[in-house]
């Protein structure tokens, strides 16, 4: 796919189930060695843990040093249900409920989560960040946080919002919705680039952006105090 070139080599991922709220969800987990933070992606309507976008994102983090999980939000079956595609309310208490999971795994308990969302998948995104201080940081690509809607003023993570400049609805929508945010942010046009970043080297500077923002919010550890 245009735009896409490797980092480094990538990182292994390992197939996951994730079991909550009565349904069993699959995701693709890496940790790199001496992490400190995990990346939950959530991806928008037609997408899933295998999209080649959010994956070439993801392996960027890895490079960096930052674990990633990019699971399906619906089961097989409730993507055939179109409204469960645009239900946020429903997503992002999925999203919220898989970070609960990941803090009671073995080896991610201590990890900060932070968000990364495309689409319908940041309004998911915002929504499961509002009032949630357990978050440490959000980045949306393409995205939908307007669909985050009364959560917007509540969400208290950093968050960066990343819109192609030949992509004007989503702008406008993204302007809109960092109108109502209270939290730090930052919105970012990529010039040239359109809705899907398919552009040459569109996805590679998603990358750097998201990388940047992320980890330049990962909490520092407590220091020990000395006895």
């Amino acid at each position: 796919m245009a735009g896409m070139t490797s980092h480094q080599a990538r990182h292994p991922a390992s197939e996951v189930q994730i079991a909550i709220e009565g349904v069993h969800l699959f995701g693709l987990l890496t940790v790199p060695a001496a992490s400190r933070a995990l990346v939950l992606f959530a991806h928008g309507s037609g997408s899933g843990r295998r999209s080649p976008r959010n994956q070439h994102v993801a392996n960027r983090l890895n490079s960096e040093g930052l674990a990633t999980l990019l699971f399906d939000l619906l089961t097989p079956g409730e993507e055939l249900d179109r409204e469960n595609v645009f239900d946020i309310p429903m997503l992002g208490g999925r999203l919220r409920a898989v970070s609960h999971w990941a803090h009671d795994q073995p080896g991610l308990g201590d990890q900060a989560v932070g968000y990364f969302g495309a689409s319908t998948g940041a309004g998911a995104a915002l929504w499961a960040a509002g009032g949630e201080p357990g978050v440490f940081a959000i980045v949306s690509r393409g995205g939908r946080p307007d669909l985050a809607g009364g959560r917007l003023p509540e969400v208290q993570a950093p968050t960066l919002l990343i819109v192609g400049g030949r992509d004007p609805v989503v702008e406008r929508l993204n302007r809109e919705a960092q109108a109502r945010l209270r939290c730090e942010s930052e919105l970012v046009i990529i010039p040239g680039a359109t809705h899907l970043f398919e552009e040459d080297g569109a996805l590679d500077e998603v990358a750097r952006l998201a990388g940047n923002w992320l980890r330049g919010h990962v909490p520092q550890p407590e220091a020990k105090e000395v006895t």
